[in-house]
C-alpha cells in the first residue's frame, strides 16, 4: 500500500517488484476490490498495480471535475504509471477502466504492452443518460443509483455486498464526473488504430454492456481476440473470477516464445524445463517446438477450463496409458496448479473404478514418491520466477 498523494490516484501493488507491470483499472462505482478473485494468481508472474477512480476507493475526488472526460482519467493513470517510473506496462480495465486501456492504446501505443479490456465498450450508448444520472447524483447522492446497482452488476441470485458497500462510500461529485466522461466517449473510428495484442472477454448476461459491445471491439480490433463468459453480468472478474483469471493469465503470459513458453514454466517449474531445453538438439529441437506450441500454447492457455481441472484430467489419462514418468512430473504439477495431496489422492481412487485397480496402485506409488518428496517446500515455489 503506498503512501496517500493528492496528485496520484490510490493503487494497491502486488507481486515481485521486478516482474513486468500489470495495470488493473475499475469499472465506475467500485474500487479495488472489483479484482480480489484475479489479482493475487496474477501477482505469481507480474508486478500487479490496481488503481481507484477518482473519489472511488482511496483516490482523491478532487482529482476530477464537471466536464470531464475519459483521456481525463487516461492522463491519471500515466501519471500514475510515470511516478512509478514504468515506461511501458500491460493492462486490463473493466467498464470505464477498459474505455482508459483502449484509449490508452490508440493515443499512447508507445506505453502499452498488452491490452484487456472487460465488460466494456468503444461507446458506451447516447449520452443523455449519462447526463441525467450526473445530475441526479449531484442532487441526490449516490443512495438512488445503488439501490439499482445489483441488478446492473450481477446475474440474480449473486451478490457482493463488499462492492455495494464500496459504491455507497463513492465521493457523488466524482461519481457524476465519471458519468459526464462516459457521456462523451466514442473511440469507434479509432479502434482499428489499436496495435498493442488486445483480449476482449464479455459477460453474456451483461446488460450494460452486452456481448455486442465486446463483438464490435474485437471486430474492429487487428488481430484481437474475444471470451464470451457465461452465467456472468457486469462485474465479471466479481461473478466469474476464475475464468478471468483464466484468461488474463493466458494473454499477459510471457516469456521464451510467446505464452506457451510461459505457460510450461509456469506449470512445471523453470527446473523441469531448463533440463528439457539443455537436452535439446538438433533431432528433438522440433518436437519441442511442437509441444511448446501446441499443447502449452493452445490447449493449457485455453480459458475454458482451470489450471486445476487440466491437472486432474491429466493426471487421469496418464494414469490410463501407464505414463508413469509423465505421471510424477504432473504429479508435481498438480500441486503447483493447487490441487492438494487430498485431492489427487480422489482423483487417483477414481481412476481405479475406470481405468483399473493395478493402474492406479502404481500411480498410487509414483504420486505417493513425489508428494513425499515435496515435503516442506511451500506451494508453488517449485514454479516460482
Amino acid at each position: 500500500m503506498t503512501p496517500p498523494d493528492a496528485r496520484l490516484l490510490h493503487h494497491r501493488a502486488e507481486g515481485p517488484a521486478t516482474a513486468p507491470p500489470l495495470l488493473l483499472g475499475p469499472s465506475l462505482g467500485t474500487s479495488t476490490a472489483l479484482w480480489d478473485g484475479v489479482a493475487p494468481e496474477l501477482s505469481t508472474t507480474h508486478r500487479v498495480l490496481r488503481w481507484d477512480l477518482p473519489g472511488h476507493g482511496g483516490s482523491p475526488a478532487g482529482l476530477i471535475g464537471p466536464g470531464a472526460g475519459v483521456p481525463d482519467l487516461a492522463s491519471l493513470v500515466l501519471r500514475l504509471a510515470d511516478s512509478l517510473s514504468l515506461d511501458r506496462f500491460s493492462y486490463a480495465g473493466v467498464s470505464l477502466g477498459g474505455a482508459v486501456g483502449l484509449w490508452l492504446a490508440v493515443h499512447h501505443p508507445d506505453r502499452l504492452e498488452r491490452l484487456a479490456v472487460v465488460c466494456s465498450s468503444a461507446h458506451f450508448g447516447a449520452p443523455g443518460p449519462w447526463r441525467e444520472r450526473a445530475a441526479r447524483v449531484r442532487a441526490e447522492g449516490i443512495g438512488p443509483v445503488a439501490e439499482s446497482a445489483a441488478a446492473r452488476w450481477f446475474t440474480p441470485g449473486f451478490t457482493s455486498p463488499r462492492l455495494l458497500e464500496d459504491l455507497l462510500g463513492v465521493d457523488p461529485a466524482a461519481y457524476a464526473a465519471c458519468c459526464d466522461a462516459l457521456a462523451a466517449y466514442d473511440l469507434r473510428p479509432a479502434l482499428h488504430g489499436v496495435r498493442a495484442p488486445t483480449l476482449v472477454i464479455a459477460g453474456r448476461e451483461d446488460p450494460a454492456t452486452p456481448p455486442a459491445h465486446a463483438r464490435e471491439i474485437a471486430d474492429a480490433v487487428p488481430g484481437a481476440t474475444l471470451v464470451e463468459l457465461p452465467r456472468a453480468s457486469h462485474l465479471a472478474p466479481a461473478e466469474r473470477p476464475g475464468a478471468v483469471r483464466e484468461a488474463l493469465r493466458a494473454h499477459f503470459a510471457t516469456g521464451g516464445r510467446g505464452s506457451g513458453a510461459a505457460v510450461r514454466r509456469e506449470v512445471l517449474g523453470d527446473a523441469h524445463v531448463d533440463r528439457a531445453q539443455a537436452a535439446t538438439d538438433a533431432f528433438t529441437a522440433r518436437f519441442q517446438d511442437f509441444i511448446t506450441r501446441y499443447a502449452w500454447g493452445e490447449v493449457w492457455t485455453d480459458p475454458t477450463l482451470s489450471r486445476r481441472e487440466r491437472s486432474l484430467i491429466t493426471l487421469t489419462a496418464l494414469v490410463a496409458h501407464g505414463h508413469h514418468d509423465e505421471l510424477a512430473m504432473h504429479v508435481r504439477a498438480a500441486v503447483r496448479n493447487g490441487l492438494t495431496p487430498q485431492e489427487i489422492g480422489a482423483a487417483l481412487v477414481q481412476t481405479g473404478v475406470y481405468c483399473g485397480v493395478p493402474a492406479a496402485n502404481s500411480a498410487f506409488a509414483v504420486a505417493q514418491r513425489v508428494l513425499a518428496g515435496m515435503e516442506g517446500e511451500e506451494p508453488g515455489a517449485a514454479g516460482a520466477r
